[in-house]
């Protein structure tokens, strides 16, 4: 199991001497793409050059041009959004084979709904995780579901490698670790943290070795 730490605020950067050696992902998050742009891919290689970095671009169209931009700055994932077109779908997947990068396609957009992904999907080789997202405002608002983290299986189940977001914590981390996502992102329990390379080793120690090669065959 990988642990990916999500960076959202400018601040943020300032844990990130603390995440090498701790992070198997960094994730430049939507709000600090938005606010510095790919110069913020560019500072997280600079920082962690050992460290592979996804860009949490949410891309839904524009599909090749953003791939190309935020691959070239050094992202070796990127995410796209599981309500956008097929036309995107293959234009970002073919700009991720030409760089040997990976795509991440978030279902945030269908979080709550009982099917996540609709059945007639078609994916890119290079769409090598689905991620499972409960919604931060939604969150906030008070939605305490679990409903993403019960998910997994049935996208386990389908064949996809899963990457699961949303206030995930020490508080959840054993509920979690029982449903064997592939990938696990962790946001504000670490970067808003007073230790944050602490909690981020005090997590990692937890987690099971990550499985090589693709866990299950894709249907």
């Amino acid at each position: 199991m990988l642990l990916q730490v999500a960076l959202d605020k400018p601040e943020h950067f300032g844990i990130l001497p603390a995440l090498r050696g701790v992070a198997d992902i960094i994730e430049v998050g939507t709000p600090v793409l938005k606010r510095f742009g790919v110069a913020a891919i560019t500072t997280v290689r600079e920082l962690c050059p050992d460290v592979p970095v996804l860009a949490d671009t949410k891309t839904v169209d524009g599909g090749a041009f953003e791939a190309n931009m935020v691959f070239s700055a050094g992202a070796s994932f990127m995410t796209v959004l599981s309500c956008a077109s097929q036309a995107t779908f293959e234009a970002v997947g073919a700009v991720a084979t030409t760089f040997g990068a990976n795509v991440i396609i978030d279902t945030i957009t269908e979080s709550g709904k009982p099917v996540l992904l609709r059945p007639d999907i078609c994916l890119p080789e290079s769409f090598a995780y689905v991620a499972v997202h409960s919604p931060t405002d939604a969150r906030l608002a008070g939605d305490t579901s679990t409903s993403h983290i019960e998910a997994v299986a049935a996208m386990h189940a389908r064949g996809f490698r899963v990457s699961l977001a949303g206030g995930i914590g020490p508080a959840t981390l054993d509920a979690v670790i029982a449903v064997k996502p592939e990938i696990l992102v962790v946001g504000s329990a670490i970067t808003e943290s007073d230790n944050p390379g602490k909690v981020a080793s005090w997590i990692k120690e937890r987690l099971p070795e990550p499985e090589l090669g693709w866990p299950w065959d894709r249907k």
